[in-house]
């Protein structure tokens, strides 16, 4: 049963569409807000036409954030120690959702400063991973969330780690100096920006799939999210 009905319960379901409709215009706009910073990063448009529309998307997500949270802190002091976890859950996820937000602004001001990548040899791979791919797991782990689907994050959640493992090579070959091709800086900080928005989002659907004490492990390295025995969280 989804948090959201132990939360809420069944019969109160206008609130229940509330909460879920303010969740989903949350993820929404960090798909919009991406697109957009890429499209800018990219050199489709001019940085200045979309920087506007980006910061007015992210003060939404940030007063949906609140507005969540209210409500959450109301059902809190109601319910009490009864959904203290389900409370802690999505306070927990709320903040991973506003973050992705942030991190768009950050690509955007990459652009901002003169950053285009628009022209390099690794182009195609900016457009069809690095912007394609990841905005596919911003509107797939939304769907995912929203239909509390296990089988299908658990799914997203091995093609996350994939990303953020090639994330980490193309950093590595950067730093290396194996890597020598244009905007080193730019692309090696765009590169941690869009990890950082694969993280999130991987948070986010952590939700579905694992206990309470183990969200968030998605923003540690595969690596670390073992635990004493070596066995991955994931498993």
């Amino acid at each position: 049963m989804s948090l959201f009905f132990r939360l809420f319960g069944g019969e109160e379901t206008s609130r229940l569409s509330e909460i879920r409709e303010k969740v989903q215009k949350m993820l929404a706009n960090d798909r919009r807000e991406f697109d957009l910073a890429m499209s800018a990063l990219m050199g489709d448009v001019p940085w200045d036409q979309v920087s506007g529309e980006i910061r007015k998307l992210d003060r939404e997500v940030n007063r949906l954030e609140r507005e969540i949270r209210r409500r959450l802190l109301v059902h809190a002091s109601v319910f009490g120690a009864i959904e203290t976890p389900a409370v802690l859950v999505y306070m927990s996820i709320v903040k991973d959702i506003e973050r992705v937000g942030d991190y768009a602004k950050n690509l955007v001001d990459l652009a901002r400063d003169g950053a285009t990548f628009t022209g390099i040899p690794t182009e195609e791979i900016w457009r069809n991973v690095w912007w394609s791919q990841v905005a596919e797991l911003i509107t797939e782990g939304a769907k995912a969330f929203h239909a509390w689907d296990g089988d299908r994050c658990r799914v997203l959640l091995a093609q996350g780690d994939e990303l953020l493992d090639l994330c980490d090579a193309r950093v590595s070959a950067i730093v290396r100096g194996e890597d020598t091709g244009e905007h080193l800086v730019a692309r090696a900080l765009a590169l941690r920006f869009v990890k950082r928005v694969i993280a999130h989002m991987m948070n986010v659907m952590t939700a579905v799939v694992m206990p309470m004490d183990q969200l968030d492990y998605f923003d540690e390295d595969p690596e670390d999210r073992k635990d004493d025995t070596g066995q991955s969280s994931t498993t």
